[in-house]
């Protein structure tokens, strides 16, 4: 799953690949953005580090779709 995080005053994007689904990345969205306004969005990517970025610092996540990669070399042209 692919997760890309707009911080606010940065023109670049993060962007994330995650074991977590669609589900448990909203989640972890929702359980950040009702602490307080010291809180923090931390997820854990697919190689094991951690990305975390203060909510108030937040401008926008967009959660990818789950998708199967293709395989081989058939797609390569």
């Amino acid at each position: 799953m692919e997760i890309k995080i707009g911080v606010r005053s940065v023109h670049r994007e993060l962007v994330v690949e995650t074991d977590l689904s669609a589900e448990q990345v909203e989640e972890e969205i929702r359980n950040a953005l009702s602490v307080d306004r010291g809180g923090v969005f931390a997820i854990t990517d697919a190689k094991g580090r951690r990305v975390v970025v203060p909510v108030a610092a937040l401008g926008f996540i967009e959660i990818g779709e789950d998708e199967s990669r293709p395989v081989g070399f058939g797609g390569t042209l």
